[in-house]
């Protein structure tokens, strides 16, 4: 992996996409898409991973799209980067999943919780496509409450060796390192506190295994993985010690607006093939659109696109603001708020026109070859991981409520 220098980092706006720079980014994102279109109808249909998701967005250099352009990313701000994540999802919810894994939690917190040195050495590489990330947090026993996780870690000369399973990971077989949150060996009461490390993947103490005993998302990588004994690097623990909890949830902010913003993807991609298909079946004598309540659907899904594109925007013009002030724990505490809003109205928004899409597409609708039906199996995950429906809600009423009413 090649060194950047970060002595001479440039200026915070020398990092940032110009309006030029970000035009061409729409347009690298609309190739992409474009490219993989039929390479993802074949695999999807033969439910088999597609490896050209990774190939193209390497190709198009998409691999680090929010990330500074000092560490060989596009630089956009999180709008954009929303905006062209939902751009992606038209092409499938396993094809932005995999975005998700790569940057918005697997780039995120080694860009805002990393060393110097971790960012140079991780960073770039990832942007170049030479390092896929992956984020493992989930556990078997553990899923929305993370601090109930049974991975330990302890230290070893100048190593540290991690021990543990971790289960439903993105792109968790075909990561080169991934974010892993582990307690301390051996820790009892208040000195159980989960750190967080950057996890090569290499040897065979880091076992993956992909997960395929699933309903959608087939061409997108899905997997558990066991560590035993697995020694990293003693310069690899990610942020203070203690300290990983906090990185966790800082990090969830960004995985879920970008569901929320792939969610809006799959409401956009069903809009179209409806409107497509009314115009072009006919029965009783007329094309299905003239009938009323075909328009109903089509009015319905109209609505739910409107609304998760504003509040995502919201959302995402939020994050931003607490990005650009580190340590400002009400800019933090707001995009938390607004992005758990998003990212739960924009699942069940995605599900519920998925079921209207495939309502218009009457028989047809129940079948992968048509796109609402690929849709509906893919985008029901959305309301399960980065927060479950029930944890958004739950976080939304204690904001409202006050802490002192928070339910977990």
């Amino acid at each position: 992996m090649n060194h950047v220098d970060t002595l001479a980092a440039p200026s915070a706006a020398a990092d940032r996409a110009t309006p030029e720079e970000t035009a061409k980014l729409i347009a690298d994102v609309e190739a992409y898409c474009e490219e993989i279109r039929p390479l993802e109808e074949i695999c999807y249909l033969e439910h088999e991973p597609n490896p050209a998701i990774r190939d193209l967005a390497k190709k198009h250099d998409l691999l680090g799209m929010p990330i500074p352009k000092r560490y060989g990313g596009r630089g956009v701000d999180s709008w954009t980067y929303a905006r062209m994540l939902a751009r992606i999802n038209r092409e499938g919810t396993g094809v932005r999943t995999f975005f998700s894994g790569q940057t918005s939690i697997g780039q995120y917190p080694i860009l805002k919780y990393g060393t110097d040195e971790q960012k140079d050495r991780y960073l770039p590489a990832s942007c170049r496509g030479d390092c896929t990330l992956a984020f493992g947090l989930t556990e078997p026993d553990a899923g929305s409450n993370p601090l109930e996780g049974t991975c330990t870690w302890r230290r070893e000369g100048d190593k540290f060796i991690l021990n543990g399973v971790k289960y439903l990971i993105s792109n968790g077989s075909i990561a080169d390192a991934v974010i892993v949150f582990a307690f301390p060996e051996g820790s009892t009461g208040a000195d159980r506190r989960m750190s967080a490390f950057i996890v090569d993947t290499e040897g065979d103490t880091f076992e993956a295994e992909a997960l395929h005993a699933k309903p959608g998302m087939y061409t997108s990588d899905t997997a558990m993985f066991e560590m035993t004994e697995h020694p990293i690097s003693g310069d690899n623990m990610l942020g203070d010690e203690g300290n990983g909890f906090r990185i966790a949830m800082h990090t969830l902010v960004s995985g879920r607006l970008s569901v929320a913003s792939g969610c809006l993807g799959t409401i956009e991609d069903c809009l179209t093939e409806c409107l497509r298909y009314a115009k072009e079946r006919e029965q009783h004598g007329k094309p299905i659109g003239k009938h009323q309540l075909v328009q109903q659907h089509i009015a319905r899904i109209e609505i739910m696109r409107a609304t998760a594109d504003a509040m995502i925007e919201r959302a995402a013009i939020a994050k931003e603001a607490s990005d650009d002030a580190p340590g400002d724990k009400e800019k933090l505490a707001h995009a938390d708020y607004v992005v758990a809003q998003a990212k739960y109205w924009a699942s069940n928004a995605a599900w519920e026109a998925a079921d209207r899409a495939v309502q218009v597409f009457g028989g047809r609708g129940w079948s992968e070859l048509y796109r609402p039906f690929r849709h509906l199996q893919d985008v029901r995950v959305c309301r399960i991981y980065e927060g479950t429906d029930e944890i958004m809600q739950l976080k939304m009423a204690s904001a409202l409520l006050g802490k002192e009413y928070a339910a977990f």
